[in-house]
């Protein structure tokens, strides 16, 4: 009677050390081109978190992709952004701000009536 070993099947996929180095590329160049990276992943097929760890990494092993490279704000800016970009996306986040403060407070003392 022999003994098998039991393997489990967790359904993770390998992936080479091209098809990083690949993906590393397409990132570093899309990513400059101001695509973000979640679309970036898709289009490979591959999570992007994965794709995170990956350029981290081999960022870090000397890699061509670089943290400020792979990063970005929720609203897809890139962490390096001019002054004048910069000062336009404040403005704008800040008068979202003040519309949802205004709409809050107008909330609050409608509930504050209601309650009494």
């Amino acid at each position: 009677m022999t003994k098998r070993k039991k393997v489990l099947r967790t359904g993770l996929r390998r992936f080479s050390e091209e098809f990083k180095d690949e993906a590393l590329r397409q990132l570093a160049e899309r990513r400059a081109a101001g695509e973000l990276v979640d679309q970036i992943a898709r289009d490979l097929d591959i999570d992007p978190t994965l794709l995170r760890v990956w350029a981290r990494t081999r960022g870090a092993a000397g890699g061509t992709v670089s943290a400020a490279a792979i990063e970005g704000g929720g609203d897809g800016t890139a962490l390096v952004e001019s002054p004048a970009a910069e000062l336009r996306r404040l403005r704008r986040e800040n008068a979202r701000l003040r519309q949802e403060q205004e709409f809050l407070k107008k909330a609050a003392a409608y509930f504050a009536k209601e309650s009494r």
